[in-house]
């Protein structure tokens, strides 16, 4: 039985306070989480493995003079590794594999003092923006469970919007935090590049086109998990530009009158939903109405001319991925170990050339360029989040035998997102809206490269202007 029934009213920082004056124990928050895990996740598959059961990994101990202490955790099975625990990415070609060692990211989650409860689910290789890998399962979405979780950190996402964890770790290559925030009713903000370390295998992940950081209920819980994980570490490649205060100082600080861009037009002409466009159209007037400067005007981002070079970046790095794995010892994949898409990407990559790959950086770092001087007349950017409302299950499948279809069908939904990767600009998912259906509509703001700060100040006032901790999908408060 629940010794702390209020454990789903509290944000992350809510019950690290509550820990800190002694009203409640990190063992009755262990407790409350699991609790919750064992409510929820047999009929939504969030979570894939738990830690500190009979038969389970241990939980890594965490730091007890750290800012979140205490605080029920999960992270994501890709790409974030804790000693001894398995670590699949979504596929059924590392059924089995251990994390020999923790990543960077996981040794300052516990040294914030977060208590890490387990590994959330996540597409094959997270090569798409749905959960629904043929190995694991799908993830159900929690507001309707016909419809897509979103991806490709869908697993986190539903645990948090259920109540399992207040907030859960994320990383997002081409929208996989922002996307599945949208698809749950989530804040979820993907940072600049470099903000948060990807280490100690690899310096950067997908080409620099990736961040890692977390899907929250509230603005302020982001901003302070930032301040815990954020800063290179040695030997990184690249960092982010110098934050001058801690983002949780920026949190409830007026931004002062921003000029705001405002655009539903999709990149690659794709068609956007009448749901979509009223979110932002909303959000437009409510920005005008806090004092705000609004324009209608975009940069220009040939999503059309990039794509070939999305699939140059993915078929090399899963080339690449793949190859690291064999080396670690694992044999090389059989006959149905990989989903179909992941098999005609890396097939692709290995029929791609090194000026080919030189090529697509290239052409991502001109965008980035372009960006820049967009974003030095504007301090932000509001979009759609998603072309559409959370989409059904099946909408987009890896196990589609023709690349093209799946590709053009992935863009349709998120054309909007990649673009912030492309550039390594911060940007966020913000829970504004809900539609006549009951379903979250994501609206996504962004700022200028090392611009956290402004979102931080900005999604604190929407937040504040327009409140949506309390809602929650049918029937998961209790």
């Amino acid at each position: 039985m629940n010794r702390f029934p209020e454990y789903e009213r509290y944000d992350a920082l809510g019950l690290a306070d509550l820990v800190k004056r002694g009203e409640v124990s990190p063992a009755e928050l262990r407790a409350a989480a699991r609790e919750r895990i064992d409510q929820e996740n047999p009929a939504l598959n969030a979570v894939v493995c738990t830690f500190g059961s009979d038969g389970e990994p241990a939980v890594p101990e965490p730091d007890s003079s750290g800012p979140l202490y205490g605080v029920p955790f999960l992270v994501k099975d890709l790409g974030v590794h804790c000693k001894g625990t398995p670590t699949t990415a979504g596929s059924r070609y590392l059924d089995g594999a251990i994390a020999p060692g923790d990543s960077t990211i996981v040794e300052r989650y516990k040294r914030a003092g977060l208590q890490i409860l387990g590994k959330t689910n996540t597409p094959e290789m997270g090569l798409v923006s749905v959960t629904e890998p043929v190995f694991t399962g799908p993830t159900l979405n929690p507001w309707n469970p016909d419809r897509s979780a979103g991806g490709s950190s869908g697993g986190s996402a539903v645990a948090v919007a259920v109540g399992m964890v207040p907030l859960a770790n994320a990383n997002d290559g081409g929208g996989s935090i922002r996307i599945p925030a949208a698809h749950c009713g989530l804040f979820g903000l993907k940072p600049t590049r470099a903000r948060t370390p990807v280490g100690p295998d690899v310096g950067e992940v997908w080409s620099g086109l990736t961040a890692y950081h977390a899907i929250t209920r509230t603005v302020r819980d982001s901003a302070a998990l930032l301040d815990a994980t954020s800063g290179p570490a040695p030997g990184d490649p690249y960092a982010a530009p110098f934050q001058v205060r801690p983002f949780l100082q920026e949190v409830g600080t007026g931004p002062g009158r921003l000029r705001i861009a405002v655009t539903t037009a999709a990149p690659g002409g794709y068609p956007v939903h009448p749901d979509c466009v009223a979110a932002v159209e909303k959000t437009a007037r409510l920005c005008e109405s806090l004092g705000h400067h609004v324009d209608v005007a975009a940069p220009v981002f040939d999503l059309a001319g990039l794509i070939p070079h999305f699939r140059t970046v993915w078929g090399a790095n899963l080339i690449a991925n793949l190859a690291q794995i064999r080396k670690a010892g694992r044999p090389a994949p059989r006959p149905g170990d990989l989903e179909t898409v992941t098999r005609l990407v890396a097939e692709e990559g290995a029929h791609r050339s090194a000026s080919d790959y030189v090529e697509s950086l290239r052409a991502f770092q001109r965008v980035g360029r372009d960006y820049a001087g967009f974003f030095g007349t504007y301090d932000v950017l509001i979009t759609p989040c998603l072309t559409q409302p959370p989409w059904p299950l099946g909408a987009v499948s890896m196990m589609d035998d023709d690349l093209d279809h799946f590709v053009d069908t992935l863009f349709a939904l998120q054309a909007f997102t990649p673009q912030f990767n492309v550039t390594g600009q911060p940007a966020a998912s913000l829970p504004l809206h809900w539609n006549d259906e009951g379903l979250p509509i994501g609206v996504q703001i962004a700022a200028g490269f090392g611009g956290e700060s402004t979102l931080f100040r900005l999604s604190s006032q929407l937040e504040n202007a327009q409140p949506w901790f309390s809602n929650r999908p049918p029937g998961t408060l209790r």
